[in-house]
């Protein structure tokens, strides 16, 4: 059987740990660098704390176009930042106004999206690090400038590994998004074994599918960055990338258009050897890809892997016997399901044959599919325009942005005020030597933890505090065990490493390695007593107190967004369908014309293949972006859950009607001509999903091959008139009425699982 890959290893093979890596390196080259030479670690210290700054937008996975310019703004911005809070450092007055003030308007970059959200919290970082200390005159200066030579260099430093390690930054990202796609293929073998609960496997479906597709979004934003343009070194490598990732969507469009009913096959079925074979079958294609990801993180091909022929051959011997014993008579429905669930598993293990042949350094370095060859710029990630009235426009108590800015202004003031009074308290107090709280590290555990959803900010809350004990107790027993300089400094670069490389993968892990290097890091300059890890602890406890105390001022809970994502997700699934049939059209227009109109029509039928697969990479993110939110909702208290069956029907209907789509479209093109019912058919879908009213046919035809086509379109039919009634009742005035009781569970998404799995 399949073995899988400790998440160990791939952790430590991935961009992630890599981009740790590079981030790490050049946060802690200026301090090194100057300590080294001069012994002036306080200087170093300072610059790498303006390369700090930048770093924060140099993550694993996000486009570099984009990124470049915004380490320039966090350059500059930065700058300025330092500047004004050590104008005012001095002058505790000035301070209580300004750093709220800055925390506003920082906060309020999140308009932006993620890129703005990162730039925010550079700016903030570097805010909250600035003002530990008060400066004027030419420290102030001074302070500036080394701050802005930091944030230069790690710009330069960035961009100069990133030139040099650009073919190992373009695999790694390929290969997280590799293992995410297997993950997901491991998710979907679940649905093969009848000793699981279809609801569970539905859910972890969704999850791995959700997960799958911003890995893919991201190695797109990297493979497809700079495509080989012949005659350039390491064009080569690039097209071998090209070729896996184009054969990676090619796989998962396979796996998601489709059509099988596992709660019939079940039923009809039972624990049958045909539904091991599939499972077995999913299992070692799921495996082989994590090999193939494995090695093309290595940078190495793929020499040996489980076949799956020995299961494809006993499947399709289950299926004669099927027939000659007219189970395929009695039960064409079922029988025809396991046909496509064959077909289907075939297509895959052919494609993930060729992925692997892709990773060897002789395979051939034409583009898989030469229809892409001009159209792949074209899937990138845009990014969103940057204009000074997106921020004006948000001024406005329904923004969610500047609910968000005012939260966390009012939580940094809090922790001033808090801070103030408490270091009053603690100075007076007669039982012990004075204890002093830290302002600015309360002020940086807030603003690490508060994120516009009050979800997230209640898990990160928990896990920082986690990791906060966790990083403290364990400095304090590195303490206890040596007090060698060298070895604590080896411990401080490897905490660095860590730290960077976890931002992505486990908060918990971050909070826990980023506490033991600022130990290290404040013993190293000034070895004090460890006393310091109480009082870290003692800032930590209070800064996740407040903003946990603030994510409740002006909250905006997610049933806020989910009736806008609804929508979206159904425009995008509209297009989708919308696209797919235009492709299908223009592949019949296509047999039976002449020479004269074939070359004009070979275009439009690219542009429409092109705009169908533009299409469907829209609707994937639309539907990563509805499941993302809604599974947040659930983590929400349970009064603030509205229309929660309406939201939880339509996550499941949207899933069952981009399967349904993918799975119909092909089989349209290959007809000769549309029959009128299936044409009705087809026009019902389009009515429906216009939210307009629509006379389904009375029967379909399912003369021959058109059999395999009567399901989806059925399903499609039945699912764009559930998303019509639920997307009506989101809108209704008593909508937002129907929250769960205290106590409730979000319902499991039901049978209809069955529906949206597949092969």
């Amino acid at each position: 059987m399949a073995s899988r890959i400790p998440q160990l290893q791939r952790f430590f093979h991935s961009h992630y740990f890599f981009g740790g890596l590079r981030q790490a390196i050049g946060v802690m080259l200026p301090a090194l660098f100057t300590g080294a030479l001069w012994q002036t670690y306080d200087i170093g210290m300072i610059a790498s704390i303006g390369a700090a700054c930048v770093a924060v937008i140099d993550q694993p996975g996000s486009p570099r176009r984009y990124s470049v310019n915004t380490m320039l703004g966090a350059v500059l911005l930065g700058t300025l930042t330092v500047a004004l809070t050590g104008l005012v450092s001095s002058h505790p007055l000035a301070l209580w106004v300004a750093i709220p003030l800055m925390s506003f308007a920082f906060s309020m970059l999140s308009v932006y999206g993620p890129q703005g959200g990162l730039m925010a919290f550079a700016c903030l970082l570097i805010m909250t690090l600035t003002m530990r200390a008060p400066l004027s005159g030419q420290q102030l200066l001074l302070h500036v400038l080394y701050s802005l030579a930091g944030g230069l260099f790690y710009f330069a430093y960035s961009a100069l590994v990133r030139r040099v390690f650009w073919l190992r930054e373009e695999q790694q990202a390929l290969s997280a998004a590799l293992f995410a796609t297997a993950d997901y293929i491991d998710a979907r073998s679940r649905f093969y074994d009848v000793h699981t609960d279809l609801d569970t496997s539905y859910r972890d479906l969704i999850r791995a599918q959700s997960e799958m597709i911003d890995k893919q979004q991201a190695a797109r934003n990297t493979v497809l960055r700079e495509l080989p343009k012949g005659g350039r070194r390491g064009d080569g490598q690039r097209m071998r990338a090209l070729n896996l990732f184009i054969d990676m969507v090619s796989l998962l469009d396979s796996l998601i258009a489709t059509h099988t009913d596992y709660a019939t096959l079940r039923r009809e079925l039972g624990d049958s050897d045909v539904l091991v074979f599939a499972r077995d079958t999913l299992v070692k294609l799921s495996d082989n890809l994590q090999q193939i990801a494995l090695c093309t993180a290595r940078n190495q091909a793929v020499l040996s892997r489980h076949s799956a022929k020995a299961e494809l051959r006993a499947i399709e011997f289950e299926l004669e016997q099927y027939r000659q014993s007219g189970f395929a008579d009695a039960n064409p429905e079922v029988y025809a399901l396991l046909v496509q669930v064959l077909r289907r598993l075939r297509n895959g293990s052919r494609i993930v044959d060729r992925m692997a042949a892709h990773t060897h350094p002789g395979a051939d370095t034409q583009l898989v599919d030469q229809r892409l060859d001009k159209a792949l710029g074209r899937f990138l990630s845009r990014s969103s325009e940057l204009r000074f009235g997106m921020i004006t426009s948000n001024l406005r108590m329904d923004s969610p942005h500047f609910r968000y800015a005012l939260r966390v202004a009012i939580a940094v003031l809090l922790v001033l005020c808090v801070v103030a009074l408490l270091n009053y308290g603690l100075a007076h107090q007669p039982w012990g030597p004075p204890i002093e709280l830290h302002g600015y590290w309360v002020i940086l555990t807030v603003i690490v933890i508060m994120k516009p959803g009050f979800a997230l900010t209640r898990q990160r809350n928990g896990l920082r505090l986690v990791g906060t004990v966790v990083g403290c107790l364990l400095t304090l027993g590195l303490f206890m065990l040596t007090n060698n300089t060298d070895i604590l400094l080896a411990a401080l670069i490897a905490c660095c490493i860590l730290g960077y490389s976890l931002i992505q993968v486990s908060f918990m892990g971050t909070a826990i390695f980023k506490t033991i290097m600022v130990l290290l890091a404040f013993h190293l300059l000034a070895p004090t007593s460890n006393a310091l890890i109480g009082e870290r602890l003692l800032d930590t406890v209070i800064g996740c107190a407040i903003a946990l105390l603030g994510s409740y001022i002006l909250p905006w809970w997610e049933h806020n967004y989910m009736g806008s994502l609804a929508s979206a997700l159904r425009t995008a699934n509209h297009r989708y369908y919308k696209a797919g049939l235009h492709y299908a059209d223009l592949v019949r227009a296509l047999r039976g014309r002449g020479p004269d109109t074939q070359e004009s029509l070979d275009a439009d039928q690219l542009e429409a293949d092109m705009a169908w697969r533009l299409a469907r990479k829209n609707v994937y993110i639309a539907f990563s972006n509805y499941a993302a939110a809604f599974y947040r909702m659930a983590a929400e208290p349970a009064r603030r859950q509205k229309n929660v069956p309406e939201l939880n029907n339509l996550l499941i209907q949207n899933h069952v009607l981009t399967s349904q789509i993918g799975a119909a479209v092909p089989q349209l093109a290959t007809l000769a001509q549309v029959p009128a019912g299936i044409r009705q058919a087809l026009e019902t879908v389009d009515a429906l999903l216009q939210d307009q009213d629509a006379e389904p046919p009375a029967s379909l035809e399912t003369e021959g091959e058109l059999a395999t086509l009567a399901y989806p379109l059925r399903q499609m039919m039945s699912a764009a008139h559930l998303i019509r009634q639920e997307m009506r009742a989101l809108e209704s005035p008593s909508a937002g009425d129907s929250s769960p009781p205290s106590g409730h569970q979000l319902p499991r998404p039901v049978a209809a699982a069955s529906q949206a799995g597949g092969s």
